[in-house]
């Protein structure tokens, strides 16, 4: 048993949240460095090279150099096993982010120095506020000119409305950005600029040795004093139980691309988080140290290797422990299986487990029959985690493949996309799926399943958008969907469940639907 409690309270599991550009995949890919996982990191935006962030697996993503769907990332670092879950950060794919973060126990919060807190990050951290989970903010891209480092805490407790405390401090930015100072070890990190090169050489100072006037000249030295003084008097204190419940974030300063101060982030990280943190389910709180095996599905994703056309379900391990070929229970289709090909993934890259843990990720070969949200358990144990939500799509279009002799390939390609969680499918009642209704969050999931359509499952497609703006599941489950008073630009669609559900163009048609039907209830979320 001991030996279970020793290797969960060596797992960190943590996702990286930021707007775009703010440099996060090119943090992933530094601190993968550091464990081993990689040798070269492969910059986003180097299209003319081979060379792509290996978190950014599918090939649209490659192509337009943003991340379109999380990936799932382990490495080994100073006897500590890490999981990175890494999320889009354009706004059209949050809601993957937002089911990525229900399987963190923490986040790395990355904003760009010369732009502060962006719009997309406030809504990402809302997400970790609500879980109470610990955030770690690391203020990139120090080597361009940027904004005062005042005014970046300000913004962030402003904004976001956290705490914030500075663990090094940065003295210049741009091309005077000279490192940062250490506020615990008193000593200065020193950055060299090294013509382009994409590591820089790690130099400690401390203050009274000679070598510090050669770095900094006397008015940033005063500067630094008068800035650290402040700090120590007016900033907030280090409180580590703030942190980890949420309230206080640590902020470091750095540049992912030159790897400058990225090694000395990860080692604090790993001090700040915690282990694997006990896990709402149905009725009761599951213990990570509990000897039997419960873990829930965040993420579904088809066609990772093209050559198999598979679907892995991505599990989080919640308590004990995992082992290749044991007996679990389903508790969503209410039977025993074995998992299929357990395997642990680097991005494309995957290697069969023969044992995980809690706090690890695993990802097993779907043959059709795990939702997003699904627990699965050891035999004998009544554990059901509490569901993720299905947020209420605000885009919708009607879709139909232009090849009526592909059907087949239209029905698999759109209904395997949609649990995927990407896109959510609808039709009309009555109609078969030779069209559907296609309803996503952002516009630009519309591009993907276009380009997923045509390249993993051969079929061209021709979209029309629709006028509608708002989405409402029917409550009543005995109502007539035919007899409802409904004004001319609302219409009755189904789910894949065969839940009722009405499209409306305008709060106006809402209110009409329940003005004029009475005891009719709607209700803004689907069920998971």
């Amino acid at each position: 048993m001991s030996s279970l409690k020793e290797e969960i309270s060596k797992r960190r599991t943590f996702a990286i949240i930021s707007h775009p550009d703010a440099g996060k995949t090119t943090l992933t890919e530094k601190l993968l460095l550091y464990g081993g996982a990689i040798n070269l990191a492969g910059s986003v935006k180097g299209k003319r090279t081979a060379k792509h962030a290996v978190s950014d697996w599918m090939e649209i993503e490659k192509q337009r150099g943003i991340s379109v769907t999380s990936s799932v990332l382990q490495f080994k670092y100073n006897g500590y096993c890490i999981n990175i879950l890494d999320t889009p950060g354009h706004e059209d794919f949050s809601e993957d982010t937002y089911r990525t973060l229900m399987a963190a126990d923490s986040a790395v919060m990355v904003i760009d120095a010369s732009k502060g807190v962006e719009k997309q990050t406030v809504k990402l951290f809302k997400v970790c506020v609500m879980r109470n989970i610990p955030i770690i903010t690391f203020i990139n891209k120090m080597d361009r000119d940027a904004k005062n480092p005042f005014d970046l805490l300000e913004n962030i407790e402003e904004v976001l409305g956290i705490n914030t405390y500075p663990v090094n401090w940065p003295i210049g930015s741009g091309k005077e950005f000279k490192g940062v100072f250490d506020r615990k070890t008193q000593k200065l990190l020193c950055f060299t600029a090294n013509n382009g090169q994409k590591e820089v050489e790690k130099t400690e100072l401390a203050l009274d040795d000679p070598a510090f006037n050669n770095f900094v000249n006397e008015y940033q030295k005063k500067d630094l004093f008068d800035e650290i003084e402040l700090l120590d008097g007016a900033g907030d204190e280090f409180d580590i139980d703030a942190v980890r419940s949420g309230k206080l974030t640590p902020v470091f300063f750095g540049s992912a691309l030159t790897n400058f101060g990225v090694e000395p982030f990860l080692e604090e990280f790993l001090q700040l988080t915690t282990p694997p943190l006990p896990r709402e389910s149905v009725g009761e709180e599951v213990d990570p140290m509990s000897d039997y095996f419960s873990a829930f599905v965040f993420k579904i994703q088809a066609n990772m290797n093209k050559a198999h056309r598979d679907r892995i379900a991505f599990m989080r391990i919640c308590s004990g422990k995992f082992e290749k070929n044991m007996e679990v229970f389903h508790v969503q289709g209410n039977k025993k299986m074995r998992l299929s090909q357990p395997q642990q993934i680097m991005a494309q890259e995957r290697e069969i487990v023969d044992e995980a843990y809690a706090g690890d990720i695993i990802g097993v070969f779907d043959p059709g029959i795990f939702s997003i949200g699904d627990t699965i358990c050891s035999p004998g144990h009544k554990v059901k985690f509490k569901g993720i939500p299905t947020f209420a799509p605000e885009h919708f279009a009607l879709v139909r493949q232009k090849d009526t002799m592909k059907r087949k390939q239209f029905i698999k390609g759109t209904s395997q996309i949609a649990q995927e969680g990407a896109i959510q499918i609808f039709h009309e009642p009555e109609s078969g799926m030779e069209e559907v209704i296609v309803g996503v969050v952002g516009v630009l999931q519309f591009d993907v399943l276009k380009y997923r359509l045509e390249n993993e499952y051969n079929v061209e497609i021709i979209m029309e958008t629709l006028p509608y703006e708002f989405i409402r599941w029917i409550v009543n489950e005995d109502i007539d969907v035919k007899s409802l008073n409904l004004a001319s630009d609302t219409k009755i669609i189904q789910d894949l469940k065969g839940n009722n559900l009405l499209l409306f163009t305008s709060y106006w048609s809402i209110n009409w639907a329940l003005d004029h039907n009475e005891g009719l209830e709607l209700r803004e979320f689907g069920t998971d």
